[in-house]
């Protein structure tokens, strides 16, 4: 009988992609996807490290698994990602949960059937670890969630060194694809029936800086857009730093890239932002936002702010707020900031109590959904363009999708819909879904 596979994923889009790495690479290796975690003839933890909570999160479930490995001594039990990248963790992880098999990370997704293979030989523990990518390796095997949809990276790692992140030191050094190569996936994925492509890297905009002769993000999208078949064209992450004017000229000339630019604010303090390391000023990312909504006046703008940065005093605070009043976002991701061992924020002074933190971000989150309700609540008795992604998890007799500008709409409909794009009349617009009725 083939052997079983179970992955939980943690994180973020490019986690979610080494997943479906990680699928493939089991997949032709003879595995098969286990309906349960139960079931599994192994296990793969696929971590982050971008908050605490996530990490904690991780090790309490493993340590659950420490008696199901007891009545099966022959379950392959592994943890892999971002969070085995931080110094010292492997041996955090044999200490606490000496019944992991494999402990792998970022770089080397590649090795894990090597890893096995050495498993099963030696039953001994097996670790392998790079400090950063040696190579890109092209053409590994993926196992996509959805038929219609697909991730593709463009760009690994990260150069740009915010003082809260830990993604650069555990992601290591930023390095491009070569273009060929994401327009081969690409084309090949199309031919595979997928219509949406999301890009993905810690920084498109700063994509092919180190080619000779350099290779621009917009040169990229334009090759992309040309691709036939191809319907949408998504990507994640921008950073304000190299998002420039350029850039959104060319965006506002290709039909199939959404109109949708998710652009992290993180504060709107210049001097939390200086402390921060972002590189941008509150009035340069003003000017921005004023440009997108200039060449492309459809498009949404949606955000992730922090609020509780050491050092953040009351007007800061009121800074952030007074911006988000005035740029008023579709939609914003806020988080409490969260001090992590590695990053330089950590070792700052003036630390926020957690109380001020959690009642800043109350207030955040207050003046974004009204702004975000008053937004949608425009697009009442408008039609439009909906990719449809499945059922609703809260009811399988509605319908999910998105539109271009990457709002969710819900709507009664056949599951036959899914994977098809529908025309939505959008009749009841809250402040984080849109619900419509089919034309």
């Amino acid at each position: 009988m083939d052997k079983k596979y179970y992955i939980l994923t943690f994180g973020c889009q490019a986690n979610e992609r080494d997943s479906e790495t990680l699928a493939g690479i089991l997949q032709k290796t003879g595995y098969v996807p286990a309906a349960e975690l139960f079931d599994a003839d192994i296990i793969l933890f696929n971590t982050c490290c971008i908050r605490e909570k996530a990490e904690n999160k991780v090790l309490s479930q493993v340590g659950e698994l420490k008696e199901l490995k007891a009545e099966k001594p022959d379950l392959i039990i592994g943890i892999c990602g971002c969070m085995v990248q931080q110094e010292k963790m492997a041996e955090k992880i044999h200490r606490r949960a000496p019944h992991v098999d494999l402990i792998f990370g970022t770089h080397n997704l590649d090795q894990l059937p090597e890893l096995i293979k050495k498993l099963e030989e030696t039953k001994t523990p097996q670790t392998q670890i790079l400090a950063d990518l040696q190579e890109i390796k092209e053409d590994l095997p993926t196992v996509r969630e959805v038929p219609f949809k697909a991730r593709v990276n463009i760009t690994y790692g990260c150069n740009n060194f915010c003082t809260y992140c830990i993604v650069p030191y555990v992601r290591g050094r930023e390095k491009s694809r070569e273009p060929q190569y994401i327009l081969k996936e690409i084309k090949d994925l199309v031919a595979d029936g997928v219509v949406e492509v999301m890009l993905l890297g810690q920084n498109v905009n700063s994509y092919g800086k180190t080619f000779d002769p350099p290779v621009t993000f917009a040169h990229l999208l334009e090759q992309v857009n040309a691709i036939e078949g191809l319907k949408r064209i998504r990507y994640l992450t921008s950073h304000p730093r190299d998002f420039n004017v350029d850039l959104i000229k060319t965006i506002s000339g290709l039909a199939k890239v959404c109109p949708h630019f998710h652009l992290p604010l993180q504060s709107g303090s210049n001097k939390i932002l200086q402390k921060m390391n972002r590189g941008y000023t509150r009035e340069h990312y003003r000017e921005l936002v004023e440009t997108v909504r200039e060449y492309v006046p459809s498009a949404s703008i949606t955000t992730d702010i922090i609020v509780g940065f050491p050092g953040e005093t009351d007007e800061d605070f009121q800074d952030t707020i007074e911006l988000v009043k005035e740029l008023r976002f579709d939609s914003a991701f806020t988080f409490i900031y969260s001090a992590r061992t590695g990053t330089p924020a950590a070792k700052m002074k003036d630390q926020i109590p957690l109380a001020v933190k959690k009642s800043r971000l109350q207030q955040l989150m207050q003046v974004q959904n009204e702004i975000s309700l008053a937004i949608n609540s425009q697009l009442e008795g408008q039609v439009v363009e909906v990719l449809v992604d499945g059922c609703s998890k809260k009811d399988q007799a509605i319908l999910e999708g998105r539109t271009a500008t990457n709002k969710t709409v819900l709507f009664a409909g056949s599951k036959e819909l899914i994977g098809k794009f529908v025309d939505v009349e959008i009749t009841d617009p809250q402040t984080w879904v849109l619900k419509g009725k089919l034309k």
